[in-house]
């Protein structure tokens, strides 16, 4: 777009940003309207041939800004006679937002898979690969089925990599024109490229003029990182951000380091919180004291130890801490029926295959619950959610709610977030939060409150923040003979079926956090006719961004519905607040009388919330200033900054 159209649309819309975006977005969503109605007239061979057109003007240096409004009507077109289904203007605006490089932060239903299909086809053009990057395995999988029969029809290829995919797939998938795949999977294949080629893979993937298109079957699985469309950004891009992908170098196992692990546990029951060790509950950190040292120095401990010097004893002390204090079963880890310690996504409440903690804290908590102890891992190679998607010559991202992450996503990515409008008026209704002293009142309450809802003939969606949580309120619920089902990191295959079921008649579907995220919930009509969706929130998670995504499952494309929050003293956001300040919040709360408080103690919630998504904004920020030094250092002396050196 011109710079006068843009000063023309800036005017226009007295100086606001986003609302010039929107603004020059809809007219330009107008053009394409009325080129995908020409279209409509063409033939199917007819399309292909001006897709054709499109490719080489494309390769042939064409700006691909120019190329959109063509480009954006064949798509449109195309999806209604694949799927039936066209594209709105508002999806349309979407998706122009996400080729110009931003963050389109589109409602709960309102169709981002196909408004994807957008900027996808267009930067699959030149021929240098588009990855569309999705939270699992099923929705990489899923999407690629459905939008894929639009690219083909096109003239374009497209892949899909997923966990089970074997070497030789996963190189084909990358070859096509569009891939489909998590970040995980496109991160660790970066860093085995890595591990096989070393530093010469940044050479191997810049782009030339004339680009063989042959695949070599020992060389890299990947081709370069021309463009990722981030399905979830928010998901992706900030919540994992904290975690790094390792591919671990697993040392051999041995009974010297059992014999510590064993002998940590067991010791840590005898030190005593503020006396022997600090321990921050927010940042989960664990600090021995001068006290705290002297004791585990003076300890009895088994000649198997002796090889193991005091600092690396002091270390896995204070992992066998953080093992009993800051990790709980059922919240950040589940026992799976191999007797392994599967990680549970805080976001999303599904299991991380694959992943474990680092420098002994897996260990740590394997002795904690009892079961087999499995080998210490070392770094092959690392990187950063972070580092890696700033790699992308281009990147764009959608998501439900991203405007509250705004200036992180401008700072670390360069994305600037547009809230697009949605395609029918929003009629959600929230309820006035309801508060208790404590998780038992609480409980009470609310079972006869969702017995009511169920007699009503509503579709209720319980949000929970741990697996335990979900199957304590599962039993409370079928105590009164009420029929529910639970979603959480144990049923990982059928998350996707039981929340598109969710909108039945007197389904009650207990979720923990997002589990089921990505998925439609299609309102029953007799749901419908009885008010939609209710949702309830359990508990308030320490991001808005969680509780916006899970309000956001009621009322979508126009549908009725409502939420409401019960809350509590006892609720896991309070477990970041200092022991003496949550002391004092109880005894103030007790001082009311009733074990339901009055409305206004809803800011207590919010501010300790705001708290800490200030500290975790600061954290992210500091791991992204430290992967910046650290690469700019490893540069200098000429290292691969994702390589680790051997110990």
């Amino acid at each position: 777009m011109s710079s006068l159209s843009d000063l023309w649309h800036l005017t226009k819309s007295a100086g606001r940003p986003m609302a010039a975006r929107i603004s020059r977005w809809r007219r330009l969503a107008n053009r394409i309207l009325a080129l995908s109605e020409i279209y409509s007239q063409y033939s199917d061979e007819k399309m292909l041939e001006l897709a054709k057109d499109l490719r080489w003007r494309s390769k042939s240096g064409t700006a691909l800004a120019d190329l959109l409004p063509e480009a954006y009507g064949l798509v449109r077109e195309t999806a209604r006679r694949v799927l039936g289904q066209q594209h709105y203007p508002v999806q349309i605006m979407g998706g122009i937002g996400l080729f110009e490089g931003g963050l389109a932060e589109m409602q709960t239903g309102e169709g981002k898979t196909l408004t994807a299909t957008l900027p996808t086809f267009l930067r699959a053009l030149p021929g240098r690969g588009c990855h569309v990057v999705t939270v699992n395995d099923y929705l990489a999988q899923r999407d690629c089925d459905q939008m894929g029969p639009i690219y083909e029809k096109l003239g374009l290829s497209v892949g899909c990599v997923v966990s089970a995919s074997e070497p030789d797939e996963r190189r084909r998938a990358y070859w096509k024109d569009i891939t489909y795949a998590t970040s995980r999977e496109i991160g660790f294949d970066f860093l085995r490229d890595r591990l096989k080629v070393g530093a010469q893979l940044d050479e191997m993937h810049r782009p030339r003029l004339f680009q063989h298109a042959e695949i070599s079957e020992d060389g890299p699985v990947q081709r370069g990182h021309h463009f990722a469309l981030v399905d979830e950004a928010d998901s992706v891009l900030i919540d994992d951000a904290v975690t790094p992908l390792i591919i671990g170098l697993e040392r051999d196992a041995t009974v010297e380091f059992d014999a510590l692990l064993n002998w940590s546990r067991d010791l840590v029951p005898q030190l005593e919180v503020g006396v022997d060790f600090l321990f921050d509950p927010g940042k989960r950190t664990v600090e021995l004291t001068n006290a705290g040292t002297r004791k585990v120095v003076l300890a009895s401990k088994p000649a198997l130890m002796n090889s193991f010097d005091t600092e690396k004893i002091y270390t896995q002390v204070e992992q066998a801490i953080r093992a009993r204090y800051a990790y709980e079963r059922g919240r950040d880890y589940l026992i799976n029926k191999d007797e392994e310690v599967a990680i549970v996504d805080e976001g999303t409440g599904r299991t991380l295959e694959g992943r474990k903690w680092q420098a002994g804290l897996h260990q740590a908590i394997e002795a904690k619950e009892n079961v087999p102890i499995t080998a210490e891992t070392g770094e092959a190679a690392r990187i950063t959610v972070q580092t890696f998607f700033r790699r992308y010559e281009n990147i764009a991202g959608m998501t439900g709610t991203g405007i509250q992450a705004g200036r992180e996503f401008h700072h670390t990515y360069g994305l600037s977030v547009t809230t697009i409008p949605t395609h029918r008026p929003c009629i959600r209704e929230g309820l006035p939060p309801r508060i208790f002293a404590n998780q038992e009142a609480k409980r009470q309450a609310l079972v006869p409150e969702i017995e009511r809802l169920y007699q009503a003939g509503r579709a209720v969606l319980i949000g929970t923040p741990s697996v335990e949580a979900s199957e304590a309120l599962g039993r409370a619920l079928k105590s009164r003979e009420i029929d529910c089902l639970i979603l959480n990191a144990l049923f990982h295959e059928a998350e996707a079926e039981i929340i598109s079921q969710a909108g039945q008649p007197g389904r009650i579907t207990i979720a923990t956090n997002m589990a089921g995220r990505g998925t439609d919930i299609l309102l029953h009509e007799d749901v419908r006719k009885n008010g939609g969706l209710h949702v309830i929130a359990t508990e308030m998670h320490t991001n808005r961004r969680i509780d916006r995504q899970l309000v956001g499952r009621a009322a979508r494309q126009g549908d009725p519905g409502s939420y409401q929050f019960w809350l509590s003293l006892d609720d896991e956001l309070f477990r970041y607040v200092r022991t003496e300040h949550l002391n004092k919040l109880k005894a103030k709360a007790n001082s009311v009388g009733t074990l339901e408080l009055p409305g206004r103690w809803i800011r207590t919630f919010r501010r300790t919330q705001r708290i800490i998504e200030s500290q975790e904004r600061k954290h992210r920020k500091q791991l992204l200033k430290m992967e910046k030094s650290r690469e700019k250092m490893c540069r200098a002396m000429g290292l691969d900054p994702y390589l680790e050196l051997p110990e």
